[in-house]
């Protein structure tokens, strides 16, 4: 086989191997797991039956928000909560930077940061955040609810009252986002509280 034909030889041989490798990895991706929250479940918390059966339904979308797909992002992630809820907030915020390098597409993670942004009342790093929660996560509930009140906080009121009705149409009985709601149009009304 003259030389030409033993370099054609082996360009196809690597270009069948790369597009066996480019097919096997787009099988994986598209059959592999997928994280976060299923539509069945957004489904479920529309239209459950009950406060209680929404409650519970609401907390398995939260604990499939904590699965990033990265057990290094998951492990860090895990590790930012438990400072968060310790009050360690300097902490916390430097793991979510973690948690957001290594996965930079993960919601839950900037709408964690954004929550650590709100108690340190840094109100543009939450927004800034929180919005990209939604736009990563628009059935975010949490994060429309974040929203919610750092508008209310930057004096939006009928903003913030339109993000706490973005929350209930995804999760009907969600308590704060309702309580909100109620509080704002009763001082819409002129009621004050």
């Amino acid at each position: 086989m003259p030389q030409s034909g033993l370099a054609e030889t082996a360009a196809t041989i690597i270009l069948k191997g790369m597009l066996k490798a480019l097919f096997i990895a787009s099988v994986i991706s598209v059959s592999g797991p997928q994280y976060g929250p299923s539509d069945e479940m957004f489904e479920e918390l529309k239209s459950a039956p009950s406060e209680e059966a929404a409650t519970s339904t609401a907390l398995d979308i939260w604990a499939a928000w904590l699965e990033s797909g990265s057990a290094a992002a998951d492990l860090v992630m895990e590790r930012a909560v438990e400072a968060q809820s310790n009050g360690e907030l300097e902490l916390a915020h430097e793991l979510y930077d973690r948690v957001i390098a290594i996965q930079p597409a993960y919601a839950e993670a900037y709408n964690r940061r954004a929550s650590v942004f709100l108690l340190e009342e840094n109100l543009s790093e939450a927004l800034r955040d929180v919005n990209e929660t939604l736009r990563l996560e628009p059935r975010h509930f949490g994060a429309w609810t974040g929203l919610g009140r750092i508008l209310e906080e930057l004096g939006a009121k009928e903003e913030a009252l339109a993000a706490y009705r973005e929350a209930l149409k995804i999760h009907p009985t969600l308590e704060v986002a309702r309580a909100a709601q109620s509080r704002l149009k009763r001082e819409q009304n002129g009621q004050g509280l």
